[in-house]
């Protein structure tokens, strides 16, 4: 690949794989900066990458991969120094987190209290059901292609998803939604 077809790939998929490194990591700051790694780690390869492969679900497998080594990173240092609950700092006022999501369809469909409720509900699932749910709605992938980018058979990643649907589903009624 070279620079014009980079150029040309970020201006056709930049605001997906954006929108998506936001809905992983659930903040817009950290999604932007998983963005910005996901687009230096692309063009460090750039060379290597192949117009006719499929070069945005290879940027969204980096960018999963990318999130999950930030995490593992953030989960070796607060074992080491005790880091205060991000919900303990909420509550008393000292970090105010918004859900701030780049606009796409869903905008025309429901209102913004469903949306903003679905949001957390979803943030809310644990890691190995959201990340598979978000890449099937958000990024428009199959389930083969989220196998292959999260390394794991289809099965699992349809049991997966089937069983946050479940968990959502469950939620959602919880809350009064049909």
């Amino acid at each position: 690949m070279n620079d014009n077809e980079f150029e040309q790939f970020v201006s056709d998929n930049g605001k997906d794989i954006l929108r998506f490194c936001r809905i992983v990591s659930c903040d817009k700051e950290m999604g932007d900066e998983l963005y910005q790694d996901t687009m230096l780690k692309l063009l460090e390869k750039c060379k290597r990458l192949d117009c006719e492969q499929n070069v945005k679900s290879y940027a969204l497998s980096v960018s999963v991969l990318l999130w999950k080594n930030q995490k593992k990173k953030y989960a070796n240092r607060s074992r080491l120094v005790q880091v205060d609950s991000i919900n303990r700092l909420e509550s008393e006022g000292v970090l105010n987190i918004k859900d701030e999501a780049s606009p796409g369809p869903e905008d025309y469909i429901m209102n913004e209290s469903e949306k903003v409720t679905i949001q957390k509900v979803v943030s809310g699932l644990p890691e190995k059901y959201r990340i598979p749910i978000q890449m099937y709605y958000s990024a428009n992938m199959s389930v083969s292609e989220i196998a292959r980018i999260v390394r794991i058979p289809e099965g699992t990643v349809k049991s997966r998803m089937n069983k946050a649907r479940t968990l959502l589903k469950k939620e959602l009624e919880a809350l009064g939604y049909d």
